[in-house]
């Protein structure tokens, strides 16, 4: 039999799974809290000490030991760009497809003040674009200039126009900046050349994730880290809707992973403007997405959410309680509720952040009134004809109803302002190994997609309540 190990250094636990690759099937999964703070290579003990228990048996010798990681926050970033709609935009985008969390995005200028709020953000990477080939090459530069001179530790990105490049790099590496040059992210208007990019914000990653304490420990029990988690999950969407060599994908798709420090959501879907009757506006839609939305997490991120969210109404929903509930969850992110009151609040807190982190991701149109009649203009990506949704994350295995927490991402009359999903077929990730079969799809795809889709169960929506906030399932 041949088989491989997957890890998942998430931020609340160490996920690990052992599948065969023959049959294919999983042998087993099991988790442990994360330890990176401290050492990362004694939760992962911990997981496979779990992992070795749940299998009954010795564990087979692997073939393949792979790992992802979004242990301590993952890749904390910021965009720079010209223009907001266009190289501040594109830049944006290859953040979010390398898997980092973008924490602000600038365009215009580099002032004192915005410098300023850059830094004090801390993120471990800039990427620095603006211009495209043959067109503005001041702009780069400036930017340069004003990072040079800021107290800024991070690694940054150069992607902007390819005459200004190396002038922007000389300026930041005599300041003593560990920089990076590759092709421009937006070379022509109408053109998006975002892997380059991609590729420099990985190695970063690698890089950070290697001076973890224990890291050296860690190394013994796999072969790599391939790529940061949430990059994992999207190839796991990708996989899943497209399907590998000749067992073929579900088509698009939308995921939503719910995580102790955020919810992200994929979409492998073109997103195109429906009808001729719609125009779209800025960059087109690429068809692979990926948002990532840092205050909305059940854990961790649980007091920003309710922030965001609002408490519920009701006599249970107090402001106070909610507060004390949520600030309960971030100060213990191991936090696992025994009573079915506090079960019930991780489902509505779920719910919120289903609800809030896809209304972020998907587009939005308004009308405008012509000669010709009502016209649309479309922002962004239109899914509302997606015919998949799909949830991944510990919380939909252990909610009371998970179909209820997912039908927060619906929305069944398709008739507002939001271009939400509208009558997909709605699964949840049963086994919660999304991110696991992105890491194998790198060396088994076909196999990878089989267990995928053994571990997708069909859940049905409560249609009254698909899209709204009600107070609890």
């Amino acid at each position: 039999m041949r088989a491989a190990l997957l890890i998942d250094f998430g931020s609340t636990y160490t996920k690990v799974s052992a599948v065969d690759l023959d049959a294919p099937r999983l042998l087993a999964r099991a988790q442990a809290p994360t330890t990176y703070a401290t050492d990362l290579a004694r939760g992962l003990r911990a997981a496979l000490d779990r992992l070795r228990a749940a299998y009954g048996s010795p564990l087979p010798p692997f073939t393949h030991r792979l790992a992802c990681s979004s242990a301590g926050g993952g890749l904390r970033m910021v965009a720079v760009g010209l223009v907001p709609d266009l190289t501040a935009e594109a830049a944006r985008r290859a953040a979010l497809g390398a898997g980092a969390r973008v924490l602000a995005t600038y365009s215009g200028t580099l002032d004192e003040r915005a410098v300023a709020d850059l830094v004090a953000r801390a993120p471990d990477v800039v990427l620095l674009a603006g211009g495209t080939d043959g067109g503005n090459r001041t702009a780069l530069v400036d930017f340069a200039r004003a990072l040079a001179a800021a107290p800024l530790r991070a690694a940054i990105v150069v992607a902007g126009n390819r005459d200004a490049a190396p002038a922007a790099a000389d300026l930041l590496r005599r300041a003593g900046k560990s920089v990076r040059v590759v092709e421009n992210v937006l070379p022509r208007l109408d053109t998006l050349n975002v892997e380059p990019a991609r590729a420099a914000i990985r190695e970063v990653f690698l890089e950070r994730i290697a001076i973890a304490e224990g890291w050296e420990r860690v190394q013994a029990e796999v072969d790599g880290i391939l790529m940061p988690t949430p990059a994992a999950v999207l190839r796991g969407a990708e996989l899943l809707a497209g399907g590998a060599g000749d067992e073929p994908g579900l088509g698009e798709v939308v995921v939503v992973d719910v995580g102790g420090a955020t919810t992200d959501v994929h979409s492998v879907a073109a997103g195109l403007p429906a009808d001729g009757r719609t125009v779209l506006r800025g960059l087109p839609p690429p068809r692979s997405q990926r948002t990532v939305e840092g205050d909305l997490g059940l854990r961790h991120g649980a007091p920003s959410l309710l922030e965001a969210a609002g408490p519920p109404g009701g006599v249970e929903g107090s402001a106070a309680l909610w507060h004390r509930r949520t600030r309960q969850r971030a100060e213990n992110p191991a936090y696992v509720p025994a009573e079915e009151e506090e079960r019930q609040a991780d489902a509505w807190l779920a719910r919120e952040a289903v609800r809030l982190a896809v209304e972020r991701h998907v587009g939005r149109r308004e009308a405008l009134v012509t000669p010709r009649g009502r016209q649309w203009i479309q922002r962004g990506k239109d899914l509302r004809a997606v015919p998949h949704l799909i949830g991944t994350g510990g919380i939909f295995l252990h909610a009371p109803e998970p179909g209820w927490v997912l039908a927060a991402a619906v929305d069944p009359e398709g008739q507002g302002p939001l271009l939400k999903p509208r009558a997909p077929a709605t699964w949840i990730d049963g086994r919660y190994v999304m991110a696991h079969m992105g890491l194998l799809a790198e060396v088994e795809p076909v196999a990878a997609l089989r267990l995928l889709k053994q571990s997708l169960r069909r859940v049905e929506l409560p249609r009254e309540k698909a899209g709204g906030a009600a107070a609890g399932p």
